[in-house]
């Protein structure tokens, strides 16, 4: 019997993560129709620059986008996850603020400081005090279902960008690309990923098995796939509670190639993550390649993982789905309920002591 199977799952999810997976393409084409019910009124013409401010689930959605779009949006956009935003926001900036929970204390300041320097905003969370604030300075406001972890909740941070920035302008309409997505989506879940997958077919349940007991670093091409590698990395601290990194090429083999030497006893604990896709630069892929051939005398294994699908959307879902699960196997097998993030909620609790 495997050592995930749904016995040992329902011990251990208590809170049922695996609901929200399970559910998460449904959770997409709920967010795919509230961006495209939402009313905005700005036109792409009118801005210079995009900022997105949030932090962590909330955030995550807009790294995915800002890669996705690089090579279709005509302005730079660009992700804050701090209190202060960029000196050169003024009334030419389109400001996205994006807090799950509306009460993202970091998006909160960003916020005053946008309105301070004139920005236009559209304000998108489940409620909280984003929602008040957009509705007093009459500032555009989607709202999105309240429930779930950030995390969770990626579906909704991401795909109504895809209805809000396609009215404006700034790019075509992904409908089609949306629809194959969800298809496929569905597809992986119930053929590849899903609990009753046998081992020999399950896509997830071998990675997290391999991870298991040591490290993990994840590798990925910057240009379309870096939010992936970034999910990958901040999933599997908060689903597993197990320390991940991420790095990506071509800058890591800059620098970061050059420490797979010391600590050989360590090296020897880590697996490595290659995302791969059909797009990375061509250089990139022999990089990769390279790469892997340096790694795998040190490492304790080599994992690589090729998008499927035909839409640069499709693909991107693909990978990120995968790594959600494969966090969530990972806790399984470390025997921790992959929902709570005590270290989070305690951090919170002393900064609010902090006045």
């Amino acid at each position: 019997m495997s050592a995930i199977d749904i016995d040992k799952i329902s011990k251990i999810d208590k809170a049922d993560m695996l609901k929200s997976l399970v559910d998460f393409p449904d959770q997409c084409v709920e967010a795919i129709r509230i961006g495209k019910d939402a009313s905005i009124s700005y036109k792409a013409s009118d801005f210079n620059n995009v900022i997105f401010a949030g932090l962590g689930g909330s955030a995550i959605g807009a790294e995915v986008f800002c890669c996705l779009f690089r090579d279709e949006l005509k302005v730079p956009a660009l992700v804050s996850r701090e209190y202060t935003l960029p000196q050169f926001v003024d009334d030419k900036t389109l400001l996205i603020i994006a807090s799950y929970s509306g009460n993202t204390e970091e998006t909160l300041s960003s916020y005053d400081m946008g309105l301070k320097k004139g920005a236009k905003m559209v304000c998108i969370s489940s409620n909280g005090k984003v929602e008040e604030l957009a509705r007093k300075d009459n500032f555009p406001f989607v709202r999105i279902p309240a429930g779930l972890p950030p995390r969770c909740a990626l579906g909704y941070s991401f795909f109504p960008l895809l209805g809000i920035f396609a009215q404006m302008g700034f790019i075509k309409d992904k409908s089609s690309d949306a629809d194959e997505t969800i298809k496929l989506l569905r597809k992986l879940r119930d053929e590849k990923l899903a609990p009753q997958v046998t081992d020999k077919d399950n896509l997830a349940k071998p990675i997290a098995a391999t991870i298991s007991g040591g490290l993990a670093a994840i590798y990925s091409a910057s240009e379309h796939m870096g939010a992936v590698a970034v999910r990958w990395r901040g999933q599997i601290a908060e689903n597993s509670k197990h320390l991940a990194s991420h790095h990506l090429l071509p800058e890591m083999n800059h620098n970061e190639i050059v420490g797979w030497e010391n600590p050989k006893a360590i090296l020897k604990k880590i697996t490595a993550v290659f995302l791969k896709d059909k797009d990375d630069h061509i250089r990139v892929k022999h990089r990769m390649e390279i790469t892997e051939k340096l790694i795998t005398p040190h490492a304790k294994d080599i994992v690589v993982l090729e998008s499927t699908g035909e839409s640069a959307l499709a693909r991107t879902f693909s990978l990120i789905y995968t790594g959600d699960w494969v966090s969530f196997y990972l806790s399984i097998l470390n025997g921790v309920d992959p929902t709570p993030v005590e270290r989070i909620g305690f951090l919170k609790g002393e900064l609010a002591k902090i006045k």
